[in-house]
């Protein structure tokens, strides 16, 4: 049995952008679900969403526990020994509030893989496989989610620039990439989730860069 952790935000969680979800996808509809149901039963996926979560911002609005790098550590501890982890955060440290470069918030995803390399949570206290994944740009609207304006105000133009950024921090510590960019696209509902179908895209995409890390 090999274990896999995903460590997000929202749409890890699955926020849902259709009305009537109760604001969540079902659990075979997220892309950890989907991610499970691809990989099968020689996978544990664990799926670790929390709406809000940054890469290492304590925010002083939304609450402090949304700081990634406080949470990751205790977490890896808790589900050892782990085969891999991936990582998808960053769109919530483009809220203005934060004020932080495209550069800056790779450079969060980089502490939290250096965090996730000294953890001694891998196979006999080793390192994890570790992956990666740049949220894709925000959408050019922000649709439903009027209060989404004065939050994210200048937020899409620094989506666009993460790629890169995310690309080579994920060079320098050694982890694999995926930009999710290059496949899916963030809801024009909101301007921030993924549809279903985009949950479903991402699922199988994770899964096939999984795959081929070889076991």
């Amino acid at each position: 049995m090999k274990t896999i952790l995903c460590f997000g935000d929202s749409n890890t969680f699955g926020t849902a952008t259709r009305p009537g979800d109760d604001e969540r996808y079902m659990p075979d509809e997220r892309w950890p679900g989907v991610l499970q149901s691809r990989l099968g039963a020689a996978w544990t996926v664990i799926a670790e969403g929390l709406p809000g979560r940054t890469t290492v911002h304590s925010d002083p609005i939304e609450g402090l526990w949304m700081n990634g790098a406080t949470y990751l550590l205790p977490c890896l501890k808790s589900h050892r020994p782990l085969d891999a982890v991936a990582i998808m955060l960053g769109t919530n440290d483009l809220k203005a509030r934060f004020a932080v470069s495209p550069g800056e918030i790779a450079a969060g995803v980089g502490e939290l893989l250096k965090i996730a390399r000294q953890s001694e949570s891998g196979l006999r206290s080793g390192v994890p496989k570790l992956l990666v994944i740049c949220p894709p740009p925000l959408a050019d609207t922000f649709g439903e989610r009027g209060d989404f304006v004065d939050m994210f105000a200048g937020a899409r133009d620094k989506s666009l620039r993460l790629a890169p950024a995310y690309a080579a921090i994920a060079e320098e510590y050694g982890a694999e990439f995926l930009n999710a960019g290059d496949l899916i696209r963030s809801s024009r509902f909101d301007g921030i989730h993924f549809d279903a179908d985009q949950q479903k895209i991402l699922g199988h995409a994770v899964a096939e860069k999984i795959q081929a890390l070889g076991w």
